[in-house]
């Protein structure tokens, strides 16, 4: 039975901000000839491999809400800059929006059952466009809409 991850994505206000930066990374990896994937390096293994790996994703807490998931790739041992072991969290490139989902800030990465996870938004991509970012952010503050 599949689960995800969920993780805040620290320093980051926007959907596109994550991007943004995803993309400079993997030009950084290009040019330091080094394999162009996206690796997000944690402290702690998910004990649920096989549950992970089969279809799961990570979805990312922005400012307080799940706005978007990466599926899972891989899980495979890592080293972190200082030599420190980890584990590596290999995502897809693509990015798929999700219904905002509130959540509360935690440490660290959690499991989120599939039965619990965010309904992807792939239909209203075109409503996205209509609202300036910041006027959505506060109307969903609001709770006047919920996306």
């Amino acid at each position: 039975m599949t689960v995800h991850l969920i993780k805040l994505c620290v320093g980051v206000e926007t959907v596109q901000d994550l991007a943004d930066w995803q993309e400079k990374r993997l030009k950084s990896l290009v040019r330091a000839g080094k394999s162009a994937e996206l690796c997000h390096r944690t402290r702690q293994t998910p004990k649920r491999r096989d549950e992970v790996l089969d279809g799961g994703s990570l979805y990312w807490v922005i400012k307080g809400f799940v706005l978007v998931r990466q599926r899972v790739v891989d899980l495979r041992p890592d080293r972190k800059d200082d030599g420190t072991a980890c584990c590596g969290i290999v995502l897809d490139r693509e990015l798929v929006t999700t219904r905002p989902h509130p959540r509360r800030a935690f440490q660290g990465w959690r499991y989120l059952d599939a039965a619990d996870a965010a309904a992807d938004t792939r239909g209203a991509a075109a409503v996205e466009g209509d609202i300036p970012p910041g006027m959505r952010e506060e109307l969903r503050e609001l709770r006047l809409i919920d996306c």
